[in-house]
């Protein structure tokens, strides 16, 4: 109906051989594609659930009883909205969610004029797990040893010799890019081989155990697999000319440790990144005890729309 969001669920962006295909969920405002309007800036949204668990359907207990939806908020807001699901850790070790997540980003942008998105201004924000893969996001676009091929195979263009499907990916393909203009960080992980040093032990993890979220993402305990924990470490990719952050973390998170925002953070400011962040008082993992969730939603918006302004908003798609 005129003036309610659009939400098209269950989007196939890409299908890797022997797993499940990957889904996400389109959400457009009520002034969207075909009523005249400019190109929407875009917001991906990754879910958290240590890379083990969630859903692109789920953003966390504190918005499960919201109406609308938050997905649906940040339509209202004027934001196309991408919730993408990615492999979890018991289908496939690191770097196969980044892969899923930077194909989910070539997806929009191969997708941008049907759709009416723009894709110079995609954003994205995750939470928890889904705030470490946007990170990571942020600071690993184009970067070809971590761009994988997941989705290319599903490149528009006449079937194979022999096939119904379409035609595989080839070097007279034109390369899209995975980079974004922007990250929004709830609470992510973003130096998996210090959690526990920077733990004060009373939280309900031991990090570096064969059975914790960061071991099962890369097969192993980050101790043990100290080069490939710190390939997963969004700390260890921060560049200069890298895209503003905005950081978010509650202060009494047990679960991840605040110092794992600091530590980005700080990065990101000794490279010259732009890098905005809100500690919040008394909060949990997940902002359970947070004392004003509808303002750490408005920060985030605010944040998004300023990034994303025309005269802020430039990405390299190189």
């Amino acid at each position: 109906m005129p003036g309610e969001v659009r939400a098209l669920r269950g989007i196939e962006y890409a299908a890797v051989l022997g797993y499940r295909p990957l889904l996400l969920d389109l959400y457009l405002p009520p002034l969207g594609p075909g009523q005249g309007g400019p190109p929407l800036p875009v917001v991906l949204f990754l879910h958290g659930g240590g890379w083990g668990l969630g859903t692109r359907a789920h953003v966390g207990p504190a918005f499960d009883d919201w109406r609308p939806s938050f997905f649906e908020r940040l339509a209202q807001a004027g934001f196309a909205v991408a919730s993408a699901d990615y492999r979890l850790s018991g289908e496939a070790r690191f770097p196969a969610q980044l892969h899923d997540v930077k194909a989910a980003v070539r997806w929009l942008r191969r997708n941008a004029a049907e759709h009416g998105l723009d894709e110079d201004r995609i954003v994205a924000w995750g939470a928890s797990a889904g705030g470490h893969l946007a990170a990571l996001l942020g600071l690993t676009g184009n970067a070809p040893e971590l761009e994988g091929s997941v989705g290319e195979e599903r490149l528009p263009g006449p079937p194979m010799p022999g096939s119904a499907g379409p035609a595989a990916a080839g070097p007279d393909r034109t390369p899209v890019s995975s980079a974004v203009a922007a990250v929004v960080d709830w609470y992510g992980p973003t130096d998996l081989g210090s959690m526990d040093a920077q733990s004060d032990g009373s939280g309900p993890l031991r990090h570096d155990s064969p059975e914790s979220p960061e071991s099962r993402l890369i097969g192993g305990r980050p101790s043990e697999l100290a080069e490939l924990a710190r390939a997963a470490s969004p700390v260890s990719h921060i560049r200069p000319g890298g895209p503003p952050f905005l950081i978010m973390h509650g202060t009494d998170d047990r679960a991840v440790p605040l110092a794992q925002s600091q530590s980005l953070a700080d990065g990101l400011a000794a490279a010259g990144v732009l890098a905005e962040t809100a500690w919040i008082g008394g909060s949990y993992h997940m902002w359970i005890g947070a004392p004003d969730v509808e303002e750490i939603f408005a920060t985030s918006v605010d944040f998004a729309r300023r990034v994303t302004s025309a005269s802020q908003s430039s990405v390299r798609r190189g």
